[in-house]
């Protein structure tokens, strides 16, 4: 389970990188913040539970703040 925390460092260290390349810094920033994120935890040898507790608490957090961020600061299109 480790492992699948490194490769999602990985993904996400890509996506940062094209958004940088795409003159997106805060997309490119936030993605280099989870990139850092991922590859800590890939390497703290945490238990499989934790890693699914752990990975768990950060779709909620995610997905939470996306939803907020698109619902009530994008507004509505007109």
């Amino acid at each position: 389970m480790d492992r699948m925390f490194r490769v999602l460092g990985f993904f996400t260290l890509a996506i940062g990188l094209m958004a940088f390349a795409g003159d997106l810094t805060e997309m490119a920033l936030l993605f280099f913040l989870q990139t850092a994120f991922f590859v800590v935890l890939g390497y703290m040898k945490f238990t499989e539970k934790t890693y699914i507790l752990l990975f768990w608490g950060y779709m909620i957090l995610t997905f939470t703040g996306f939803s907020y961020w698109t619902v009530f600061q994008m507004g509505l299109p007109l």
